[in-house]
């Protein structure tokens, strides 16, 4: 039983040094047309286990595109250069719920799946369904399969997959498609639910290269952080100059009290004595001018009188 609980915990260890080993990779686009973009992240012990991993991103991730959340963009791992792993684009597919929404009771549906060739050598399959506002007869399904395939056919012979890619994500190939069966039966949309990449053609090398790409990042992390050094720089003067405006408006308010105790100091000195009838007044105004004076003020108002005139 020890023996046995000794071997657990070498496993154990020889699992967690496993886990030291393994590496961070980041998962970049296609360089056309998305000029290597970090889509996200994935981590291997060794660069071969990367090779054929797929990631999945909504387009709206990818462009910034809100109208896009319900498409997901499907990505393959082809080869890994130091720690990047290059994808290639391999497909799309719209989300269920989004999907069925589209489909109500009393509206015709006809379903396909058409595999064409682009102009560059890339085999492609569209599963797509185009939507009617009332239900179709079966002899017009199958009229609109083959128009749809017909126009699909012409559309990809003469057209590259990187630009193939372009249409479909941006809805213009599903509008081709429209018109082009609007003319035989009314049509409320078409939609390509789901894109499949079977075999990969001839690549261009268009473009910006991967040290380009690791240059600009660098520049561009360079300038973020002189950004933040900067916003930081003004912080602390503003902060500075507040803190000058605030002691200056202390010392001001400390000039202004100065000012007013001496003014209050000035009024409280006795004015000249020359003039003053002391006969008229009464004995307690006399009292109160001798307390002023700081005078004594026992006596008869002859003797109050006497001493104020002094």
């Amino acid at each position: 039983m020890a023996a046995k609980s000794a071997k657990a915990r070498t496993a154990a260890r020889k699992q967690r040094d496993k886990w030291k080993s393994k590496r961070w990779y980041s998962i970049r686009a296609p360089r056309n047309p998305y000029s290597y973009k970090v889509i996200g992240e994935t981590l291997s012990e060794n660069p071969e286990n990367v090779v054929g991993r797929i990631h999945e991103i909504t387009q709206n991730e990818m462009n910034n595109d809100f109208t896009k959340m319900h498409i997901k963009l499907k990505f393959r791992v082809t080869e890994v250069l130091n720690q990047d792993a290059i994808t290639e684009f391999i497909g799309h597919e719209v989300q269920r719920d989004h999907f069925r929404r589209q489909v109500r009771r009393n509206r015709g549906k006809v379903d396909m799946v058409v595999d064409v060739v682009s102009e560059d050598g890339f085999y492609v399959r569209f599963k797509l369904v185009v939507i009617s506002p009332r239900r179709i007869k079966s002899s017009m399904k199958t009229v609109i399969r083959n128009l749809v395939k017909d126009r699909l056919y012409k559309v990809a012979s003469s057209t590259t997959w990187l630009k193939l890619q372009t249409s479909l994500l941006d809805g213009s190939l599903e509008n081709e498609v429209k018109d082009s069966c609007s003319s035989i039966n009314s049509v409320r949309s078409v939609v390509f639910h789901k894109s499949e990449l079977r075999q990969s053609g001839v690549f261009l090398d268009d473009g910006p290269t991967l040290d380009e790409i690791h240059a600009q990042e660098e520049r561009d992390k360079a300038a973020a952080k002189e950004e933040v050094e900067t916003k930081d720089s003004a912080d602390v003067l503003v902060a500075a100059e507040a803190g000058e405006a605030i002691s200056e408006l202390a010392e001001d308010e400390e000039s202004d009290d100065v000012e007013a105790e001496s003014s209050d100091a000035t009024e409280t000195i006795p004015e000249s004595t020359e003039g003053v009838d002391y006969s008229s007044m009464t004995v307690a105004e006399l009292k109160e001018i001798l307390k002023e004076r700081g005078l004594p003020v026992s006596g008869k108002k002859a003797d109050l009188i006497e001493r104020l005139s002094e």
